[in-house]
């Protein structure tokens, strides 16, 4: 029989990159099951990312993901919670070390196992990409609940993360491209760092996602030419500050702006609604700006764009170079590559 609605909850201890990815997944479940999910995560990324989101009904965030229980009074707080939530649950988290926090939480509060669904237990999936993973998961049922009829649809699943704007976004955006004078050029974002990214030189030399300062300082010149009236803009983290300025001083450039503290999550969510394009380094802005549908060109190190490849709901173009290259670093992608690749979309 087709069962009355009931809440999900999706645990997840992500990065930013992979809190992104948990968009078409979240979707999935609210449409299974009737109602908003219950959000549990950890760390700085899933407030601004879901907050105001329709397929998230309540956030339950831990502040860190690795403060022990018995210091953690926030801890203590969410197994109370959990032994008072009565609904299905679905672990999406594939770190061993995080699935074991998760587990031992849902021990403590007594949830029954047949209530959960883990991800890493799962002989029922065989997809490689990401996205497709997490939706071949929201297909499955918790044992608790499979003598009820909780179906999905073709059109419940969604392909490509998608996180919607808001007037209120919009409106941010747009007084800040204005009070740095930044509005009615094309604009192209950079982003260069990575949770890598020091201000030590020699902890770049051995960061596998580390592309060198000259040449993006030389794609700054290249884009320049090509694209004469484009702001073009440095992104990045309060910690990659001192990476972007040598870039900037590198390039030679009058006009290639930086911004790190005035550029958190939903502003950078509203600037790939309307940037021209973005280069980036295998990180998690490079999610936010192909789920805000901007045209994309992704370098990758170690990591394979067959598990990773960002995907837009919009359709706009994402290209990826590199992946799995021998040795596993971005460094060995060309300045020739990047400059066609990003030149195809600027003027495709």
């Amino acid at each position: 029989m087709t069962a009355p609605a009931i809440t999900p909850m999706l645990v997840r201890f992500g990065r930013m990159g992979d809190m992104v990815q948990q968009a078409p997944l979240l979707h999935l479940l609210h449409r299974r099951y009737g109602q908003p999910c219950i959000l549990l995560s950890a760390g700085a990324w899933s407030t601004p990312l879901y907050t105001g989101n329709p397929d998230v009904g309540a956030l339950w965030q831990l502040r860190t993901r690795h403060t022990p229980f018995v210091l953690s009074p926030r801890r203590w707080l969410l197994v109370r919670d959990l032994r008072r939530y009565d609904g299905p649950i679905y672990i999406s988290d594939d770190v061993p070390r995080q699935v074991e926090k998760i587990r031992n939480l849902l021990m403590r509060a007594g949830v029954p196992r047949e209530r959960c669904l883990f991800l890493v237990d799962s002989n029922e999936i065989h997809s490689v990409h990401g996205v497709d993973r997490l939706l071949d998961f929201g297909r499955l049922t918790p044992a608790a609940y499979a003598a009820t009829d909780y179906p999905w649809q073709e059109g419940d699943l969604q392909r490509a993360p998608c996180l919607p704007i808001s007037v209120s976004d919009r409106v941010d955006r747009d007084a800040w491209l204005r009070q740095h004078q930044f509005d009615g050029r094309p604009l192209v974002l950079l982003q260069p760092g990575n949770k890598r990214t020091s201000r030590r030189k020699r902890s770049r030399q051995i960061d596998n996602k580390a592309w060198p300062t000259e040449r993006w300082a030389a794609l700054l010149r290249a884009m320049r030419e090509r694209l004469p009236d484009a702001q073009l803009l440095l992104c990045g983290s309060t910690h990659e500050a001192s990476l972007l300025q040598e870039i900037r001083r590198g390039s030679g450039l009058q006009k290639v702006a930086i911004a790190t503290r005035d550029l958190p999550l939903r502003r950078l969510l509203a600037l790939a609604e309307i940037a021209h394009s973005m280069v980036a380094v295998d990180t998690g802005p490079a999610h936010v700006a192909a789920a805000g549908g901007c045209p994309l060109v992704v370098l990758y190190g170690p990591q394979s764009p067959e598990h990773w490849d960002r995907r837009s709901a919009f359709g706009r173009p994402v290209i990826n170079l590199g992946g799995a290259q021998p040795g596993g670093r971005v460094d060995v992608i060309d300045l020739d590559s990047v400059v066609r690749a990003w030149s195809s979309i600027a003027c495709g």
